[in-house]
């Protein structure tokens, strides 16, 4: 079973795989909210392990950053593991004036700047979207939870470091924060048939610079986004 990127066997893997883009990240959803967890890969440092959330079997395993990354492994999962939900919990910057530092953003769509769709020889242009059904138990376990979040249009960015510093033009057309991930893991549950979503915690804000978080309160304080992502696991 073992394939370039991942070296867990067959089965190692639950149905669903919680997939934040940071490895530290992934090792403390693993070592703070799991039961029983235990590593089934270590390629490349990119740890996942597979264990037990209120009697659930639940995986996490990162997805490193950008489009082409979380593509390898999202694909890898859902191709050859036996995966069939991946949800993203990732970090975003906000466009939207109601959104501040440590709200929530649900993912309905994906807008991107770059090419990964190309790769299906369509003749236009694909739009990425959620899995309806995760989507809308995320959206109960958001208002169970009493958070503040919003649902709609994330942009997947290939530049992190932007020269035409494009983001309010994404912003007037509503879309509501930027990330680099969502619209390859959107376009590979499509293509094999599989379910995904992305929740995104707002690490910074485009409107209220002031908020913007630290490295380390990115790793390890996002507490409400991965608690909502384990509620919903299938």
């Amino acid at each position: 079973m073992a394939t370039p990127h991942i070296n867990a066997k067959e089965g190692d893997f639950a149905k669903t795989v919680l997939m934040p883009g940071d490895p530290l990240r992934a090792k403390f959803i693993a070592e703070n909210f799991l039961e029983n967890a235990v590593l089934v890969n270590n390629v490349r440092g990119v740890n996942g392990y597979t264990g037990y959330y209120k009697g659930k079997r639940v995986s996490v395993m990162a997805s490193g950053m950008g489009q082409p990354s979380i593509g390898i492994y999202s694909y890898e999962l859902y191709a050859f593991f036996g995966v069939e939900n991946i949800i993203r919990v990732g970090s975003c910057g906000s466009f939207h004036k109601d959104l501040h530092a440590r709200d929530i953003i649900l993912a309905m769509g994906a807008c991107t700047n770059g090419n990964y769709a190309s790769q299906y020889r369509l003749p236009g242009t694909f739009s990425p979207i959620a899995d309806f059904g995760l989507l809308s138990k995320a959206v109960a376990a958001c208002e169970d939870k009493g958070v503040n979040y919003m649902v709609g249009n994330i942009l997947s960015s290939d530049t992190f470091y932007d020269d035409a510093n494009s983001g309010m033009d994404w912003a007037k057309m509503g879309v509501l924060g930027v990330e680099m991930e969502s619209a390859a893991l959107y376009c590979n549950a499509a293509r094999l048939d599989k379910k995904a979503l992305c929740i995104c915690t707002v690490s910074d804000s485009f409107i209220y610079p002031e908020e913007n978080t630290t490295a380390e309160e990115r790793q390890n304080s996002f507490t409400q986004m991965m608690e909502i992502a384990l509620e919903i696991a299938e």
